[in-house]
């Protein structure tokens, strides 16, 4: 609860003070606090920092990360966005703040105020390694939370001088668009062999049901190409379903191609000659 919250209880400061130092009220930061004994948790952490620091405070860098649930991002020491105006606030927490933080740039994510997942990954950009945003891009663009063409606008929205990473971006944002590594591998195979781009997870429907959900089409070349990290053997069930789905997907006229992930990987040249029988 925070001290006005308290206040409000009608506790005065002395009587606070007591609490504290009985241990039946913890302090969390300079304006929050929390019954005593009360299990800790990530959780908490952050709402207590939402509280310590007002309603202008939202969620934000890799502690945003791991509110969208990007891959790779677990829970962490947490971090917030101010506007430039709460310079110097102290406290437990990582206070990062910001000329410019617009309604677009601000979402609730499980009741929290956050930055959007777009504004993350801008924000994650100054310090993230390659491998790191390159999965904040797959996992916003995979859970729908950004496509490559709107992270690309509000980078070019907020980009100026000082802000770190964004070269970087306009580089990874080139090959975007799956929802995996190994879709982001393809795409960049594809575009360093000069081949068309593909549209990504393109998806087919009759009579109002998804009859499937693609990995690339090549249209208008009737040409899907499907890749797959899976190891080992399907079960019976799968290889039916996948069987049925390919069938379908031949009817409709086109012609299924399926990469493995080794493939993709270790025998770039096949693939690319593969794709070029079928590719004009």
């Amino acid at each position: 609860m925070s001290l006005e919250q308290v206040r409000a209880c009608g506790l005065s400061g002395d009587q606070l003070d007591r609490r504290v130092r009985s241990g039946r009220l913890a302090r969390l930061g300079a304006r929050v606090f929390a019954v005593g004994g009360a299990p800790p948790s990530w959780e908490q952490q952050l709402v207590a920092a939402l509280l310590d620091l007002g309603p202008s405070a939202v969620v934000s860098h890799r502690t945003a990360a791991a509110l969208h649930g990007f891959d790779g991002y677990e829970c962490c020491p947490v971090e917030l966005t101010l506007p430039r105006s709460g310079r110097g606030v102290t406290g437990p927490w990582t206070v990062h703040t910001t000329r410019q933080l617009e309604l677009i740039d601000r979402v609730q994510v499980g009741g929290l105020p956050a930055t959007s997942a777009s504004r993350t990954i801008i924000d994650l950009a100054a310090t993230a390694t390659i491998p790191e945003l390159e999965r904040a891009i797959d996992s916003a663009v995979r859970d729908g939370s950004s496509s490559p063409a709107f992270l690309a606008r509000r980078l070019h929205d907020l980009r100026g001088r000082g802000r770190r990473g964004v070269v970087l971006l306009d580089q990874l944002l080139v090959d975007s668009g799956g929802h995996s590594d190994l879709e982001r591998r393809f795409l960049a195979l594809v575009r360093s062999a000069g081949l068309p781009r593909p549209t990504c997870q393109r998806v087919f429907r009759r009579d109002g049901a998804t009859l499937a959900r693609v990995d690339f089409t090549f249209e208008p070349r009737p040409v899907i190409v499907e890749v797959s990290g899976r190891r080992g053997h399907s079960s019976d069930a799968e290889r039916a379903r996948d069987a049925q789905r390919r069938n379908e997907l031949q009817h409709l006229g086109f012609v299924v191609l399926e990469f493995t992930n080794e493939q993709v990987r270790r025998h770039p040249t096949m693939v690319i000659r593969t794709l070029r029988r079928h590719l004009p």
